[in-house]
C-alpha cells in the first residue's frame, strides 16, 4: 500500500517528466481507464452478475492474471487464433514463458486441478475480471477487455447447458438493456462432428484457395471452422456456399441438441 506521500511523489515526478513534452502520459494502447460514471456502470454490471450467480448456486472462484504459457497452449491448441497471435506472452527471470490470460476457463480448469476440487464434483463455478489479447484495437475491441464467466465441471447432461443459457439470458434481462433481446441457439457438436465437419470445409475451402484472404489461407490448414468467422467480403462470399455442419452431427449430438431447444423453449 502507498502512502500519501509516496503517491504524492509519482504524481509530482509524472508531470515533471511530462511537461517539457507538454503531453500527458498516455495509457496503453486498447487498455482504457474506467473512470467517472464508467467505473461505477462496471461496478453494477459485476454485482448484478454475482448475486445472480451466487443465487444459482455456483460459487466464485480467483485464477491468477498469470499463468504457465503451457495452461493456454494445451487447452487452447496451438492452431487456435489466440495462441497463434494473440497472447500476451514474455520469458520471466527464470526463463519460464509466461501469458497473460485471455479467457477464463484454462485457468479455472487448472485451478481445478491444482486445488483438488475435482474430487468434489459436481462443481458450478464462477469468475470476473480483466483478460488480456495483443490484438490490434478497434471499435468493439480491446487489448485489455471483462468476462464474467461460468463453469460446470462433472455433468454431462445436456440440462447443464440449458441453464447455462438460463443464466446468461436472465443475467442480459437483468440488465434492462434498450432495445429487443433475441436468444438463439447453436451447437458445436461433439468431437466426432466437429472432425468430420472440419475436413469437409478444409476440401470446400481448397477449391478457392486463391480467392481466400491472407488470414483465410493461414487457417485452411490449422482451423477451416474460423474462416467461417471471417469479416473479409470475399470470404463471406464464398462461405455462403460452404457445407451445413447440421449434415454433419452424429446422432448423439443431434439428440443432446433438440434436448437443449426443446427444454429451453
Amino acid at each position: 500500500m502507498l502512502k500519501c506521500t509516496q503517491i504524492q511523489h509519482i504524481h509530482s515526478a509524472l508531470r515533471r517528466t511530462y511537461s517539457s513534452s507538454r503531453q500527458l502520459p498516455r495509457a496503453v494502447r486498447g487498455m482504457p481507464d474506467r473512470v467517472g460514471s464508467a467505473a461505477y456502470k462496471y461496478q453494477h454490471v459485476t454485482s448484478i452478475g454475482h448475486t445472480m450467480l451466487v443465487r444459482h448456486g455456483f460459487t466464485l472462484i480467483h485464477t491468477p492474471i498469470l499463468e504457465y504459457s503451457s495452461v493456454y497452449e494445451r487447452t487452447l491448441g496451438a492452431s487456435s487464433d489466440v495462441v497463434g497471435k494473440e497472447l500476451y506472452k514474455f520469458l520471466d527471470s527464470s526463463q519460464q514463458w509466461m501469458t497473460m490470460r485471455p479467457e477464463g476457463t484454462a485457468g479455472v480448469a487448472r485451478a481445478v486441478i491444482s486445488n483438488k476440487l475435482d474430487d468434489r464434483l459436481p462443481l458450478k463455478l464462477f469468475y470476473s475480471g480483466p483478460m488480456f489479447r495483443h490484438e490490434r484495437p478497434q471499435k468493439g475491441r480491446l487489448r485489455q477487455f471483462e468476462q464474467l464467466g461460468i463453469e460446470m465441471f462433472g455433468v454431462v447432461h445436456p440440462a447443464a447447458d440449458v441453464e447455462c443459457i438460463e443464466v446468461g439470458w436472465e443475467f442480459l434481462n437483468a440488465l434492462a438493456i434498450n432495445g429487443k433481446l433475441e436468444l438463439n441457439i447453436n451447437t458445436l457438436g461433439d468431437a466426432q462432428s466437429r472432425l468430420r465437419y472440419r475436413d469437409s470445409l478444409r476440401e470446400y475451402f481448397s477449391e478457392h484457395q486463391k480467392l481466400l484472404s491472407e488470414d483465410s489461407q493461414r487457417r485452411l490448414e490449422s482451423n477451416p471452422l474460423r474462416i467461417l468467422d471471417s469479416k473479409d467480403e470475399c470470404d463471406i462470399k464464398i462461405a455462403r456456399d460452404a457445407p451445413s455442419y447440421t449434415e454433419y452431427l452424429s446422432p448423439q449430438s443431434v439428440e443432446h441438441y433438440e434436448f437443449v431447444k426443446s427444454t429451453i423453449c
